[in-house]
């Protein structure tokens, strides 16, 4: 097209910016993984692609994609997994196979609204490309969340180049969070969003179970924002930090936001399903009400019941497998992982607003971000 973006994908040297942590922001009362990320799910990778151009370039980019890997071997054996839409003003390819078979057979991509189809495309290519014979039929899961506001987004920037990217550069460990990968060029709460993670683990008899999040975040109004249960984007309002300068047209709390929730307790479909509710709590005690034009759409997946095969017979040999041993958290402990989810989520969003910079797109729309002197003092004055 005659244009050339600076590509960036992870790396360990990337991950510098700040998280809620250091700025002395806890959520909730468990204890996080060592990383305090969604690979703190043993065997999770993740990784980014981020696309953006040069200042004063026209277009102006600022878009990406973002991968969640469960496990190296995704491809060939699926783990189970639900989902459940708070809104569904949104897009999350391959959902309706995740509720009719309860497995998660790919892995899980985020991008921009308009790159869905070449994302998924890529996907199902690289699934053909791994198991190399053809004949496995692919339902990659692939979301979006809109961000026309900061990028050219009808210039349709993402290729399948950049998913492949995306996925060799895949890793355990930290993750940069802020405006990277899919979050780029997302606006969270009027302030400048993006990608957000965050994890919890709790001790039971059977051992640990860790519970980890990760967000791209695009979505609520400035003034129901909360952190902690207080009003931070009352305290923070637009005569302190601009609001994004956008249309009348373009409805006001409008955007997004896809929330993956994956752990290593044993969970059942259905209790998969559960824990992706319990995410849309946490993005309603932030202050998302689900509003008309948000595509609030969460997924959640076990790792923990592996040796799932992708077809009713082994691989090796066509013989039938008439059952699979299976695991699963007695339904008593149910409750303790849905307030790891909750805080995780919550948590999640936090770092992304925290470790995103401020992003000019088309136009001169600008997303500020959220300075962090004062979002300290937003939580410690007395209400």
């Amino acid at each position: 097209m005659g244009h050339s973006f600076h590509i960036m994908q992870e790396t360990l040297e990337d991950t510098t910016s700040l998280r809620a942590r250091d700025l002395g922001i806890v959520v909730g009362v468990h204890p996080t993984g060592r990383h305090n990320a969604i690979t703190d799910v043993a065997g999770v990778r993740v990784g980014h692609t981020t696309l953006t151009s040069d200042p004063g370039q026209d277009p102006v980019v600022n878009t990406g994609v973002t991968v969640v890997i469960p496990h190296d071997d995704i491809w060939r054996e699926p783990v189970f997994a639900g989902a459940h839409r708070l809104n569904g003003s949104g897009e999350m390819t391959g959902l309706e196979w995740v509720r009719e078979s309860g497995e998660l057979t790919t892995p899980i991509a985020l991008t921009n609204t308009h790159s869905v189809g070449v994302v998924r495309d890529a996907l199902v290519r690289q699934q053909v490309a791994e198991r190399g014979d053809g004949l496995y039929w692919s339902l990659p899961v692939v979301a979006e969340t809109y961000d026309g506001l900061l990028n050219d987004i009808n210039g349709h920037h993402v290729t399948a180049g950049h998913l492949d990217a995306a996925l060799q550069a895949a890793s355990a460990g930290e993750v940069e969070e802020g405006c990277v990968g899919g979050g780029t060029g997302m606006i969270c709460h009027d302030f400048k969003g993006g990608i957000g993670t965050a994890s919890r683990v709790t001790e039971s008899a059977a051992g640990p179970y860790t519970v980890g999040v990760l967000v791209q975040a695009n979505y609520g109004r400035r003034e129901r924002l909360r952190i902690n249960g207080v009003g931070v984007g009352e305290r923070i309002g637009a005569d302190v930090i601009p609001l994004p300068d956008h249309s009348a047209r373009f409805e006001h709390g409008s955007g997004s936001i896809v929330v993956i929730v994956a752990t290593d307790a044993p969970l059942l479909p259905h209790q998969c399903t559960r824990l992706a509710q319990r995410a849309a709590l946490a993005v309603a005690r932030m202050g998302g009400t689900g509003e008309q034009y948000s595509g609030d759409l969460m997924l959640a997946f076990s790792t923990a019941n592996r040796g799932i095969p992708p077809y009713a017979w082994d691989d090796d040999a066509a013989t039938l497998r008439p059952e699979i041993p299976l695991r699963m958290v007695a339904p008593q402990l149910m409750t303790r992982l849905f307030d790891l989810t909750v805080e995780a989520t919550e948590e999640a969003i936090v770092n992304c607003l925290v470790a995103a910079h401020t992003t000019t797109g088309p136009g001169g729309v600008t997303a500020h971000s959220l300075d962090h002197a004062l979002l300290r003092t937003a939580l410690v004055t007395p209400q």
